[in-house]
């Protein structure tokens, strides 16, 4: 087990990608904490599913959108585990808007998902850096996207906050370091239903990829395992799990 009494806080982790990286961490002996804002119900099958397999699970309700919210996350979790080895931030929110429809972008949307994704990050990883230096060996995840580096994605404001995740990673990387190791991954199209696309453009995305092949969640969460536990001298990095999209285009 690679990740043997240690423990992870997942932002976002009821559902999708969070969920599997969730379970993952967990089949690998981690205690983890599965963050949620509005899907309860979900969160609570996730808890029951680690613990029915003899794993450690808690879930915290917190909107990390809001600063104090952010940080009950992080002190609940540690309160209950007694320690912080690797915060996955990986909650988000977004509306489908094509990016020439500007008219679209209401403050509603706007304000949403820079607040959750850029703002909601920074807040988690503010609170959580003392308790990852005490654990030693520790890491931070963020969940970027392919959307970064393709400038397409489901609205514009989206495209802007997973690029500048990915420049916060980078630049976290050098100001954390040796202490703690700030590594992204940056998905390419995962059908959770996360999106509301419309049936003329997911038809479009769900085509096949390069391999050939569908991305799903747990090949995320595989990846988050390798950056967590494997690679030790890997920092300031982002994986592209994009079945070659943005390589071979």
């Amino acid at each position: 087990m690679r990740f043997k009494d240690k423990a992870v806080v997942v932002t976002g982790g009821a559902t999708g990608i969070g969920r599997a990286m969730c379970l993952r961490f967990a089949r690998e002996g981690a205690a983890v904490v599965i963050n949620y804002s509005k899907s309860k119900t979900d969160a609570d099958e996730v808890v029951s599913e680690i613990e029915g397999a003899g794993g450690r699970a808690l879930a915290v309700q917190a909107d990390v959108s809001i600063d104090r919210q952010a940080r009950n996350l992080i002190s609940k979790s540690v309160d209950h585990f007694g320690r912080l080895d690797l915060l996955i931030n990986n909650a988000g929110w977004t509306r489908f808007i094509p990016h020439h429809d500007l008219e679209s972008l209401s403050d509603e949307v706007l304000e949403n998902t820079w607040a959750v994704i850029v703002k909601g990050s920074i807040y988690c990883i503010r609170a959580a850096v003392p308790q990852l230096k005490a654990a030693g060996d520790a890491s931070i995840i963020n969940t970027t996207s392919i959307a970064a580096y393709s400038a397409r994605g489901s609205s514009l404001i989206y495209v802007a906050a997973k690029s500048a995740l990915a420049g916060i990673t980078k630049a976290l990387a050098r100001a954390l370091a040796p202490e703690i190791r700030v590594n992204a991954i940056a998905p390419g199209f995962v059908d959770t239903g996360f999106v509301n696309w419309t049936p003329e453009v997911l038809e479009e995305l769900q085509k096949p990829t390069r391999l050939g092949r569908k991305i799903v969640p747990e090949e995320i969460a595989d990846a988050a395992l390798y950056l967590a536990a494997d690679a030790k001298s890997t920092t300031g990095q982002t994986i592209l799990v994009d079945a070659g999209d943005a390589a071979l285009g």
